[in-house]
């Protein structure tokens, strides 16, 4: 069995997104209509999320940290606050961005680029510390059941439309073999709502993606694969 992994298909989410998000922002045209607005929102819908998904983690996953390996908490809680002034300097530059001159906008765009870009340099760095420093303590002072606990509670913790919104968000970026054991566990769990729930979680995929996902779907079943968002 793969070890439980708390981190690693929704940290691949977040780079998928992020970089998709910087790459659209620095060459969409905003001197027409509200594209300076759908720009601005979409910057700060990124850093609602990205601070949603902090407090996640806090409630769910760094308490269990602080008990078993204090040091590597500590670590966090100075990333988080570091990240936090980003996300405010980002923010404020979208706010702004709707309401800048049309003469001033190429500069105020690509200062909101900037702006993003450093975001996003500061949160690699801080996915990295997650996955090679502070996953593997938790592997060395945690059981299995324990880590399982925590994906146990923050799934309790979502509602459905959340749910959905987390795998809409999630499955874009993963290997089809892991999308597969996801949707699998997924449509399991709730076997009178499989064709909706099919349909509905897989409308941020591609064409491709989603023909292969209901391929393996369909296909015998493979051995235990992580399946855990």
């Amino acid at each position: 069995m793969p070890k439980i992994d708390l981190y690693r298909n929704v940290h691949m989410g977040q780079r998928a997104r992020l970089f998709t998000l910087a790459t659209e922002l620095g060459a969409a045209d905003i001197t027409h209509g509200a594209a300076a607005a759908e720009q601005a929102e979409r910057c700060l819908a990124m850093t609602r999320e990205l601070r949603e998904h902090a407090d996640h983690e806090d409630t769910f996953i760094h308490r269990l940290l602080r008990e078993r390996a204090p040091e590597a908490a500590d670590a966090l809680d100075a990333e988080h606050i570091r990240l936090d002034a980003a996300f405010t300097t980002l923010d404020e530059q979208a706010r702004a961005l709707p309401a800048t001159p049309a003469e001033a906008l190429p500069e105020a765009q690509h200062a909101l680029y900037l702006a993003l870009n450093e975001v996003i340099s500061g949160y690699l760095v801080h996915l990295h510390l997650e996955e090679t420093v502070t996953m593997p303590a938790l592997w060395q002072y945690a059981a299995d059941a324990e880590l399982g606990a925590v994906f146990t509670a923050f799934r309790a913790s979502r509602s459905p439309e959340e749910a959905l919104g987390d795998l809409r968000r999630m499955l874009p970026a993963l290997p089809p073999a892991v999308r597969a054991a996801i949707m699998r566990g997924t449509l399991e769990a709730a076997p009178d709502e499989e064709a909706d729930l099919l349909a509905a979680a897989t409308t941020t995929l591609s064409p491709g993606q989603r023909r292969r996902l209901y391929e393996d779907l369909a296909a015998p079943q493979t051995p235990a694969l992580e399946a855990r968002p």
